[in-house]
């Protein structure tokens, strides 16, 4: 990310969050106490921003400007409030369907799962705020600009968003090569939420427990597993399939 990308200092920082910019992730400085500190840190539980602590050392790596500190990532999009965005779904009379990505770290996954979702037709991508990839410039630039034009919304932690999502009449069906129904066999209907998991341990157990329905790719080969993006892309054009969105 470019020093263009970048904001340096307590107070440039709080100017930031007030006139409503999108920020990406804080880093603030091991011991570093204030009130303007703890401003910043209720106004990112707030806005759901993920807040790192880090060794002085770190900040000085990314700049030799004067950080205070403090500096903050600018996001590469604004994302959008999943509890607004799903009465909006629902207000102009469409079945949401969300995709949830459970802990994915690599964002060229990241990227193109959200081509294959904007293509499909999916109303948003759901992340974490931590644990999780972020909006980066080779996330937007893999996803071939499809992360400037599908909401994105980051949440909480994943379990929320799945208790969010089923209050709101959506099943959450959450991928698995263990599971024991096959995807073409079970029922994907809409509004839906499909859950992809993390690239080397899958979606976690606890999703998994909240999950109406979980389903997999059967895999005749010797290796192990499909790529998260590839399993993505599968699933998601098989609810498109069986929703009919598209057809003429």
């Amino acid at each position: 990310m470019g020093k263009n990308n970048l904001i340096f200092g307590i107070h440039p920082l709080i100017e930031a969050l007030e006139a409503g910019r999108e920020i990406d992730k804080i880093l603030l400085k091991r011991g570093l106490r204030s009130s303007e500190v703890s401003h910043i840190m209720d106004v990112a539980k707030e806005r759901t921003i993920p807040v790192q602590i880090v060794p002085e050392e770190r900040l000085t790596r990314l700049t030799r400007k004067q950080h205070q500190g403090v500096i903050a990532f600018i996001s590469e999009i604004e994302y959008t409030q999943l509890d607004q965005l799903i009465p909006m779904l629902y207000e102009e009379g469409r079945s949401p369907f969300v995709v949830l990505l459970d802990g994915l770290t690599d964002v060229r996954n990241f990227g193109a799962i959200a081509r294959t979702a904007e293509c499909a037709g999916v109303d948003a991508i759901i992340i974490p705020e931590r644990g999780s990839v972020s909006v980066t410039a080779d996330a937007v630039k893999t996803s071939a600009g499809a992360l400037h034009r599908i909401p994105v919304c980051r949440v909480s932690s994943i379990q929320a968003a799945v208790t969010l999502l089923q209050e709101n009449g959506i099943q959450i069906v959450a991928a698995s090569e263990k599971a024991a129904d096959i995807y073409t066999e079970s029922e994907l209907s809409l509004p839906l939420g499909l859950v992809l998991g993390a690239e080397d341990h899958g979606v976690s157990q606890d999703v998994l427990r909240r999950a109406d329905k979980i389903v997999r790719i059967p895999q005749v080969g010797a290796i192990g597993s499909l790529n998260v993006s590839v399993a993505g892309g599968i699933l998601i054009y098989e609810v498109v399939r069986q929703a009919g969105l598209g057809a003429e």
